[in-house]
């Protein structure tokens, strides 16, 4: 069944802030003071972000193909298996899909972002750091985790068990490709592996007069953003290249 746009649209919305706010909601169960999950570790991170892209693509797969990031759409579209027509309505949807995600999780968190006094802890539950403080480090780290991230869920997507109707199998394995990629990659930078999910909270971190929130980082910003469609880009035009689309 054909989606018209509009439903489309609200499809990559919804699960842009529900991913948000399950994954989200997962570092900031774990970085902020006093919540019941404080200081729980990486895996709690690891497999709320697992999670929180499998639910959406598990909800809204079949209706808009559950991109909720602009390097996957930007690289469908390099690709030429998604029209340019749509790519920035699909890319400013994902982008207030975040945002809005994030502004649930303030507001849910809000007493525990009061007592959190280390503004890296805060920020770290809206976007990403790089642990190094290095550009060029966060820059590499982003792009061969979003070149993995994408070329990995072009092929399960493509596989026969996909193509056959057994599709949920396909959105599980691909909420278990981000969870394992956030152990793997995560140390360095978080990590993004998506713009939307990076710069739209980052913009409502800066928006935000939080009790002890620091700086916004916007001399890294660029990194999580550029990194990630230049992955995209390339991951998609690989993937052509070698099995087609």
């Amino acid at each position: 069944m054909h989606f018209a746009l509009t439903a489309r649209l609200a499809a990559e919305f919804f699960g842009t802030a529900i991913m948000v706010i399950l994954g989200n909601g997962s570092v900031a169960n774990v970085e902020l003071n006093g919540t019941k999950g404080s200081r729980s570790g990486w895996m709690t991170i690891a497999v709320g972000y697992g999670f929180a892209v499998m639910i959406p693509a598990l909800m809204f797969g079949s209706v808009s193909g559950n991109h909720i990031n602009p390097a996957f759409t930007l690289g469908l579209a390099f690709a030429g298996d998604f029209p340019w027509s749509e790519v920035l309505p699909y890319i400013a949807v994902q982008f207030l899909g975040a945002m809005v995600g994030q502004l649930v999780i303030v507001a849910c968190f809000k007493p525990h972002y009061d007592l959190t006094e280390n503004p890296e802890s805060i920020l770290g539950t809206f976007s990403t750091i790089d642990a190094s403080k290095s550009r060029l480090n966060g820059f590499v780290n982003e792009y061969f985790g979003t070149f993995t991230l994408v070329f990995a869920a072009l092929a399960i997507t493509h596989s026969p068990i996909f193509a056959h109707g057994n599709q949920g199998a396909g959105f599980i394995g691909i909420g278990l490709l981000v969870m394992v990629l956030v152990t793997s990659f995560g140390g360095p930078t978080g990590p993004a592996l998506n713009p939307a999910r990076d710069l739209g909270p980052r913009i409502v971190h800066a928006l935000l007069p939080l009790k002890h929130k620091g700086s916004s980082q916007w001399d890294y910003s660029w990194v999580p953003v550029l990194a990630p469609i230049c992955a995209g880009i390339s991951a998609a035009l690989l993937y052509k290249a070698v099995f087609g689309l």
